[in-house]
Order: C-alpha cells, then sequence, then structure tokens
C-alpha cells in the first residue's frame, strides 16, 4: 500500500469554501479502483491547514496521478493556497487500517 499525507495551507478568504473547492477531485478519487482511502481533515493548531490521508494499493497511485481530474485539480487548487503543501508518502504493509493495540478498551 502507497500511504500519503499532505498538508494544504489554505487562503484566509476560501478556508470556509476549502470542502466545496475539493468535492469532485475528492469524489473522483475515491471511485477509482486503486483507491483505499481519502480523508480531509482540518488542523487542530493551524485552522487554514487542512490534511489529506490518503491511501492507495500498489498498483492504484499511478493511475491516480495520471488521473484527468489529479491533472485538473493541481491545475486549479494552487490558487486557493497561501504556499506550496508539504507531502509524505510511504510504502507501507498490508492494504488497510490495523487497530492500535496500546489503548486499552
Amino acid at each position: 500500500m502507497i500511504a500519503i499525507t499532505v498538508k494544504f495551507p489554505v487562503k484566509d478568504e476560501f478556508v470556509e469554501q476549502w470542502p466545496e473547492l475539493v468535492a469532485e477531485f475528492t469524489e473522483a478519487t475515491r471511485a477509482e479502483p486503486g483507491n483505499l482511502w481519502f480523508d480531509w481533515s482540518r488542523s487542530l493548531e493551524e485552522p487554514n491547514t487542512f490534511v489529506l490521508i490518503e491511501a492507495f494499493t500498489d498498483d492504484g497511485a499511478g493511475p491516480h496521478v495520471n488521473s484527468d481530474h489529479f491533472a485538473k485539480a493541481m491545475g486549479e487548487l494552487g490558487q486557493y493556497l497561501s504556499e506550496r503543501p508539504k507531502i509524505v508518502s510511504v510504502q507501507a504493509p498490508g492494504e488497510g487500517w490495523s487497530e492500535l493495540g496500546e489503548i486499552q478498551m
């Protein structure tokens, strides 16, 4: 699995619109056969930063970055950002989430 986390620093005037601005990209990516998840969160420490946590099968990331909706999003989203997004992308074992064993239930 390829696990990716991206921080998107959004300009003040677009923060409340961000979920709507990325909705088409989000829906199209979630529909890809190799997508395992594509989830947005908002940072508690940096309220203008949205964090995207996404994962793909080993064969799914290539088609994603070569898709029309990816190219469209990368061409359009920059105008709403205060700086270039930061990314962490790693190859990880497995095909999904594991339970956090350290939490006592």
